[in-house]
């Protein structure tokens, strides 16, 4: 999830692109660049975060055009480096594009521009955008952005300039976010109103498939054919403080909200023409991976929980046995592990030391090891045989949410892809998984419309001093998070259990009015679940119960329903955590807790 930002106006145009870039750096921070318009096309960039390209323009003659656009970068094809940073430009230097998303085509697209000719100095699939636009330009160019754009397939928002054209931005959105913002003898473009709010309040979002033609004094917005298009400006009351958050009370909420788009970006890009899986950054040949007799999971938190989930799937799609363990303890209980294991290593950040250690651990043992990770180029990414990226953009709150849905769904996507290359499941069967998956980003956008209903329940038990989270099968790990996530940020006792182990110690805490948590969605271990219900309703306990839509049963046995999306028992997971998500971040609210920085907590764990 990248940053964009672009100026066309009166003023020196650098200061105003580095403080966007300052207010868009949680979208980025692998590098950072600008291109101005002085006369030449001035590109300068560097890897790392935003203050090494600052640092880099103060050692020279910074460009001093009134035309040009800034990037910082969430890495996601090639490394981050300086040749792999924004701006990329075309043969000649006359054309440069920044770029937010994925172009899935890239491959052949380059393929064919390296035989026309073209040469390319990076690793990434935006440079592709800017030798097409150069084939098609012949002085205009929005026409010839237009024309690129029919060539490309993805997700994706684009920004480009060109040297002759010196008073125009060429804007198109094709999935991901961009605005255009309108001011006073100056226009500009950014991917989020932070990075230009600033300069104006009036902003026009640009819809699906529209490309903005941005001059001084004049904002042109077509359709990809060229067929103009009404120009429709909002306006905003936001102050800067609180729009660094996009206008969310603060990070936390701003991520739950960004869940459907999160799980849309893990999802993209991971099929052929074909609809076969294809996880290119595996690195590690289908003949290995059909050795494989074992899989381990190793993961902390949030992590580990997502792991059993995967559990789950791995082994009812694969037939393999599957181990979990918390990454902390792997190393220490020696485990069996040899060439026909396969480690899974997660780890949001990448860096987290005990998954570190574990896979170096299951490595040293010849192990093959897998990551999950957010984050391009990190240590666990790099020490692996083979890596599946996230792609949920930078979380800023400490508390996990749409990692933690995006570690779940690229974890099916690995379980399904060993179950294609295995034959464990017929193609038709793993087509209809993925079509599952896919309906997930808008199934967890109805879930998201719960927040009233859950906002009223945690008004009942803001002062609760102890929870009870329950849940059986894949219910249980996200019963698990749901603990988590209520002690983590309101500071309340919160246990996760199997509720079938309720009977076996934990129903002694059960007196009235104990909250209890039961993740009682449709699957095929419902019935027992009922039971549980009624076992702790037995004892006085008050029941909140996450259940599936149209379920007439359960009303009668909780204090209250909160009912979501139907999906396959194997990915409710995904589903079910929005609503317990909400109802940790609206106790803790409600009990005046910093719910973006929780006491003792850091968002990566680097010592043991």
């Amino acid at each position: 999830m990248c940053g964009i930002v672009g100026y066309v106006g009166p003023d020196n145009a650098l200061p105003i692109l580095l403080e966007g870039l300052r207010r868009l750096e949680y979208r980025g921070y692998d590098s950072a660049g600008v291109a101005v318009i002085d006369g030449a096309l001035s590109v300068v960039k560097r890897a790392g975060k935003l203050s090494e390209l600052q640092a880099l323009l103060e050692e020279g003659a910074p460009p001093a055009g009134r035309t040009g656009m800034g990037h910082t970068r969430w890495a996601t094809h090639g490394p981050p480096t300086d040749r792999n940073a924004h701006p990329h430009v075309d043969c000649q230097g006359r054309i440069a594009v920044i770029h937010n998303g994925i172009i899935e085509n890239f491959g052949p697209l380059k393929d064919r521009l390296i035989k026309a000719g073209h040469t390319f100095s990076s690793d990434t699939d935006t440079e592709v955008v800017a030798h097409l636009v150069e084939e098609a330009y012949d002085g205009d160019l929005a026409e010839g952005v237009r024309s690129a754009v029919h060539e490309l397939a993805g997700a994706y928002a684009l920004v480009v300039v060109a040297v002759d054209q010196p008073e125009l931005i060429v804007g198109v959105k094709v999935s991901s976010p961009l605005i255009v913002g309108l001011g006073r003898g100056e226009n500009l473009l950014a991917s989020d109103i932070p990075a230009v709010l600033q300069r104006t309040k009036r902003f026009v979002p640009l819809a699906e498939n529209q490309v903005a033609e941005v001059r001084p004094d004049s904002v042109r917005i077509t359709d990809v054919d060229g067929n103009e298009l009404p120009v429709e400006p909002i306006e905003v009351d936001w102050d800067l403080a609180a729009a660094e958050k996009s206008g969310h009370e603060d990070f936390m909420i701003k991520e739950i909200n960004e869940q459907p788009e999160a799980i849309a970006n893990t999802l993209r890009g991971r099929f052929d023409a074909t609809g076969r899986l294809v996880l290119d950054d595996l690195r590690i040949a289908e003949a290995e991976l059909e050795d494989v007799d074992k899989v381990f999971v190793v993961g902390c938190g949030t992590a580990f929980h997502a792991g059993l989930v995967a559990k789950y799937a791995i082994e009812h799609w694969t037939r393999l046995p599957v181990e979990i363990d918390i990454a902390s303890e792997f190393r220490y209980r020696d485990p069996v592990l040899d060439s026909k294991t396969l480690t899974l290593g997660i780890s949001q950040s990448g860096e987290t030391i005990d998954t570190l250690e574990a896979i170096r651990h299951a490595r040293h043992q010849q192990s093959r090891v897998i990551a999950i990770s957010n984050t391009v180029g990190s240590s666990i990414a790099r020490e692996s045989d083979g890596v599946l990226y996230m792609r949920a953009g930078p979380e800023i709150c400490v508390a996990a949410t749409k990692t933690f849905a995006t570690q779940m769904v690229a974890l099916h996507l690995l379980a399904l892809y060993l179950a294609q290359i295995r034959g464990t499941m017929y193609p038709a069967e793993i087509a209809g998984y993925v079509d599952l998956l896919r309906a997930l980003p808008g199934q967890v956008a109805r879930a998201l419309q719960l927040d009233t209903q859950v906002r009223d329940i945690a008004e009942r038990y803001q002062a609760a001093s102890d929870f009870l989270f329950i849940g059986r099968h894949t219910g249980y790990p996200a019963a698990l998070e749901g603990a988590l996530k209520l002690k983590e940020i309101s500071y309340i006792h919160a246990e996760g259990y199997p509720a079938g182990e309720l009977k076996h110690g934990a129903i002694a805490l059960v007196e009235p009015g104990v909250p209890v948590v039961a993740v009682a969605t449709e699957c095929h271990v419902y019935p027992k679940v009922l039971s549980n219900i009624r076992e702790v309703q037995a004892r006085g306990a008050e029941v909140i119960a996450i259940a599936t839509e149209g379920d007439g049963e359960i009303s009668g046995l909780a204090d209250h329903v909160v009912f979501v999306p139907k999906t396959h028992e194997l990915l409710s997971p995904v589903v079910v955590t929005v609503p317990l998500q909400l109802l940790a971040y609206r106790i803790a609210k409600l009990r005046g807790c910093d719910v973006d920085q929780p006491r003792n907590l850091a968002k990566s764990v680097t010592v043991e």
